[in-house]
């Protein structure tokens, strides 16, 4: 295979990254193929291009994405046979209690598709990664009762999720975006918090925890905590629906020392958005109870703290309650963890939980997927 420059590069190995879905909303398998290629594997990367791909994947000459033409589990593995090719299982998630959101975990598709993905997972892949070691633990049991080898690969953030401890970087971006601009001076001064949330604005996300939380809030900054700035980013069906309560409480009064605005950034403003930010919030519930969110993952690595909804099993391999995050389960908790946080005038809360976020954002996607990955592909001795 020729670069641009024109040179010749034999790769190492060839493989294929099979995707279900939108590329551009599969950071975790755009993570692979690009590491793959970071150590001179050659990959096809196929899946649904509807987002914009970073230039990491698209300029990289190792890399060729192609539409998704074998989009199933059960193709993928045929493909596999006749062309004597291993099979490695990414285990994200199960999509039957994804579809079990929708449908009822009795609806018999879901039941159909529970068999299904049990099945073919039981004696299909040579070898399965999973994003949590609850999950790995799962798959060892019923139904799946995997016996092929599984090693836990967690997510970790990618190198555009940085600190910044430049005081005078954290100015510029400020005054930079439209919606912290006005604040800028504000936030600086910890007068008024920044607070940020990443949502898809799905039902498996429930917006409203964030926003009774905030209401129940908004007495708090009367008197001992400071107003907050609260950005909400991403796009998704139900945001019209959120915008329209937000606009509710607002004109009602109900929403007071409290503003919400809503963003949609390219990743590197919402790096630095992350960065510049006081506190993040996870909405995500977990359809399996051993998935991980991505999204706290990165605000680890551009050293923000985090609250997150905790009822998953999952939930402690990722955040150490007290070091660089909190979890909650009801609205009522969220608002007193604000309360908590934010009524230490002093910051020393906050500087506290930045610094356990700054150490676990140390642990970065390279060094976790040369350690594991790269080794079971050969690319790392």
């Amino acid at each position: 295979m020729a670069t641009r420059n024109g040179e010749h590069v034999e790769p190492k190995i060839s493989v294929q990254v099979l995707v279900l879905g939108d590329i551009g909303r599969s950071p975790r398998m755009q993570y692979h193929a690009m590491s793959i290629a970071k150590h001179g594997g050659r990959v096809d990367l196929i899946g649904y291009q509807e987002s914009e791909l970073p230039s990491g994947l698209t300029d990289n000459p190792l890399i060729t994405i192609n539409p998704p033409s074998i989009p199933t589990f059960f193709v993928a593995y045929l493909v596999c046979i006749v062309r004597n090719t291993h099979l490695i299982i990414d285990w994200h998630n199960y999509g039957w209690t994804i579809l079990a959101g929708t449908r009822g975990s009795k609806h018999i598709f879901v039941r159909l598709y529970k068999w299904y993905e049990a099945f073919l997972g039981s004696w299909a892949p040579t070898v399965s990664f999973t994003v949590s070691r609850a999950m790995e633990r799962q798959l060892r049991d019923s139904p799946y009762k995997i016996k092929s080898p599984i090693f836990t690969l967690h997510d970790r953030p990618a190198s555009i999720f940085q600190p910044i401890t430049d005081q005078e970087k954290r100015r510029a971006f400020l005054q930079r975006l439209p919606e912290t601009k006005d604040h800028v001076d504000s936030i600086m001064n910890g007068d008024v918090r920044l607070l940020v949330s990443s949502t898809s604005w799905t039902p498996d996300e429930d917006f409203n925890l964030l926003l009774d939380a905030l209401v129940k809030y908004g007495p708090f900054a009367e008197f001992d905590c400071p107003p907050i700035l609260a950005i909400i980013t991403g796009k998704g069906p139900q945001k019209q629906m959120y915008l329209d309560r937000i606009a509710e409480l607002t004109e009602s009064y109900d929403l007071v020392n409290v503003t919400i605005k809503t963003a949609w950034l390219d990743i590197e403003d919402y790096a630095s958005l992350l960065a510049c930010a006081d506190l993040g919030v996870c909405l995500h519930k977990s359809s399996s109870g051993v998935d991980l969110p991505m999204k706290v993952v990165d605000m680890f690595g551009a050293g923000l703290p985090v609250v997150g909804y905790d009822q998953y099993f999952s939930w402690p391999e990722l955040v150490k309650e007290g070091i660089n995050g909190w979890g909650f389960t009801t609205a009522d908790d969220l608002a007193d963890i604000l309360e908590e946080v934010f009524k230490d005038t002093s910051g020393k809360e906050l500087a506290r939980l930045k610094k356990g976020a700054i150490e676990e954002g140390r642990k970065r996607w390279d060094e976790e997927w040369d350690g594991v990955a790269g080794r079971l592909l050969g690319l790392i001795d």
